[in-house]
């Protein structure tokens, strides 16, 4: 079956504000820029790369549709949503709450359409209209917990499908594995109490939020158990990620039988990426999108959804991206222009760090199986 995809014009038009972080600030000396940090240029272009290698012509284009109040209120607070309204209306829109995550004027609609992307795709998937996909929406999701935006998330995207796959397509068990380099703190708000969403994030230790994401975050009440974290050292490569997804996040799913696999396709921890450090290349989101690809036809008849997250590197992240997509497709359009030059810099040889991180984690298992 096909290979669905998902992007739209307006997902380019994301306004991220002047500063390259924070707003521009004269007092403090920070200098308007005309790229922030997460411009949406850098989604822009992995769509263009798409659409020029040829991938797009074996993909099913799917057309995202606004996400309605009810879908984002299962997972969100009606305060919250009634802020992102009140800062979407502004004449020049401004900061929704963490001091970093800016919206523009309007910018609630493309936000209810990056959501409505998401579970558009999945609903497809879960219907088998096609065997799997990939959402190239913006803004991402996972960093806004159940009360607020952070960290350039205004809904968490992820989430609101997998509510809507649960409430709606009735769903019993969905699984997030969120591979952004950072941790997925608001998705685990989210489900923090709730055994019906297995959620699992591999990031950069103590990068951002610096506070979360540690190991013995596991769920608590009826969720305990169900939250797993896996905090990589800085400098983890294709090595660390290939291991940890072989000791922890496969059997992790194996364990848990999901009905369906929602990705958190984050490419932030690209060797090329300047919001972290980390050292994973074109060929690992390959390899670990082969793994679970694979891992979904084992537990859930191929039923699995790649929902795009962060990534800051408008030069390499379109071709880890495509890499991702050619796994989902089968089809090999492209090869990774910077692979000889990065395949040199080390993260191919796991280190007694890494492993360490990761045999921790998988300690955790014990209350899956």
């Amino acid at each position: 079956m096909a290979t669905g995809y998902i992007w739209n014009t307006l997902y380019g038009w994301v306004d991220t504000g002047t500063g390259s972080l924070a707003s521009a600030n004269l007092a403090a000396r920070l200098q308007p820029i005309g790229h922030h940090l997460a411009h949406p240029d850098t989604k822009r272009r992995f769509h263009e790369l798409v659409c020029a290698s040829g991938q797009i012509d074996h993909l099913t284009t799917i057309k995202a549709k606004p996400a309605r109040d009810k879908d984002i209120l299962r997972v969100h607070t009606a305060e919250h949503l009634a802020n992102m309204q009140r800062v979407s209306a502004l004449a020049t829109g401004g900061d929704t709450g963490d001091g970093i995550t800016t919206m523009g004027n309007g910018g609630l609609e493309i936000a209810m359409l990056s959501a409505g992307g998401a579970i558009e795709l999945v609903k497809q998937v879960v219907s088998r209209e096609v065997s799997n996909g990939y959402a190239l929406v913006n803004p991402p999701g996972h960093h806004a917990p159940r009360a607020g935006a952070m960290g350039f998330c205004i809904f968490n995207n992820t989430s609101v499908a997998a509510a809507y796959a649960r409430e709606e397509l009735g769903l019993d068990r969905v699984a997030i594995v969120d591979w952004d380099v950072h941790h997925g703190n608001g998705t685990q708000d989210i489900w923090w109490n709730d055994p019906s969403v297995l959620t699992i994030s591999l990031h950069q230790h103590l990068c951002f939020p610096a506070n979360s994401g540690f190991t013995d975050e596991h769920g608590e009440g009826e969720g305990l158990g169900y939250n797993l974290n896996i905090p990589l050292p800085p400098g983890g490569g294709n090595a660390a990620y290939t291991y940890a997804f072989e000791k922890v996040v496969l059997p992790a799913l194996r364990a848990y039988q999901p009905q369906l696999i929602i990705v958190g396709s984050g490419f932030d921890a690209s060797m090329m990426d300047p919001l972290a450090r980390m050292m994973v290349t074109a060929s690992g989101f390959r390899q670990m999108a082969r793994q679970i690809i694979d891992c979904a036809e084992e537990v859930c008849e191929g039923r699995i959804a790649f929902v795009q997250e962060g990534g800051y590197s408008p030069h390499y992240l379109p071709f880890c991206g495509q890499a991702v997509i050619e796994e989902l497709t089968g089809v090999r359009t492209l090869a990774d222009p910077y692979g000889e030059f990065l395949g040199g810099m080390g993260g191919d040889t796991l280190l007694d760090a890494e492993r360490a991180r990761v045999d921790a984690a998988a300690v955790l298992l014990d209350a899956l199986r």
